[in-house]
């Protein structure tokens, strides 16, 4: 995969349209999903996607996760705590949900959405879920969107952990190419992180400002 001749100028953030779909989600994790769209657009972008491409990528990454919010799989869930294994089927039921809350629709935001939705789990070398896809088997939006999932999720502050530096977060992302993620979408990050981080610090201050990126 190649960037085009002549890089794309990084989007403007952009506003989200309508209601977040996922239930009172903390503003934290409101930022993380805004941060998401707009560098899964903007790397999209240097990946070689058209324009109208990589702006609907931004606006179906955001649900990424919506499976972890099915208000319906409660009932089907054993009482807390969780054993480890019955956490791991947990996780791993993530995705199916997720796509399935999607997929009902076939407007291309939500057909993308649930593709998403479905694959960013999936690892590079076979090894994630929930059907094992390896290499360019998983669709390109979820090869885009784990990456820009990965970094974003390291450098925010976690209850567990402290956010970890950019620094420190692109060397991760680094060590990963090959395994968990497509090598070259890896590479383009790292090589167009300066104007991505800037890009996400511009969706941050919108955040902060009271407007939603």
């Amino acid at each position: 995969m190649s960037s085009t001749a002549t890089p794309p100028s990084l989007p403007t953030p952009q506003p989200l349209p309508g209601p977040n779909a996922s239930p009172a989600p903390d503003e934290a994790r409101l930022a993380h999903r805004a941060r998401i769209g707009h560098l899964a657009e903007a790397l999209g972008l240097r990946l070689g996607l058209d324009p109208d491409a990589a702006q609907l990528l931004r606006l179906a990454a955001p649900l990424h996760d919506i499976g972890e919010f099915d208000p319906t799989a409660a009932e089907f869930e054993p009482d807390w705590p969780l054993t480890s294994a019955e956490g791991r089927r947990r996780a791993q039921a993530q995705p199916r949900r997720g796509a399935a809350l999607l997929g009902g629709s076939r407007l291309p935001l939500f057909v993308l959405a649930a593709e998403i939705a479905l694959n960013y789990r999936e690892r590079w070398d076979g090894n994630g879920y929930p059907d094992g896809l390896k290499g360019k088997t998983i669709p390109l939006s979820a090869r885009i969107v784990a990456v820009v999932d990965y970094f974003d999720s390291l450098t925010m502050q976690r209850r567990f952990r402290p956010a970890r530096a950019d620094d420190r977060a692109l060397a991760m992302l680094a060590e990963q190419a090959g395994s968990a993620f497509d090598p070259d979408i890896v590479a383009a990050f790292l090589a167009h992180a300066p104007a991505l981080i800037a890009l996400r610090d511009r969706v941050d201050a919108m955040q902060s400002a009271g407007g939603t990126a």
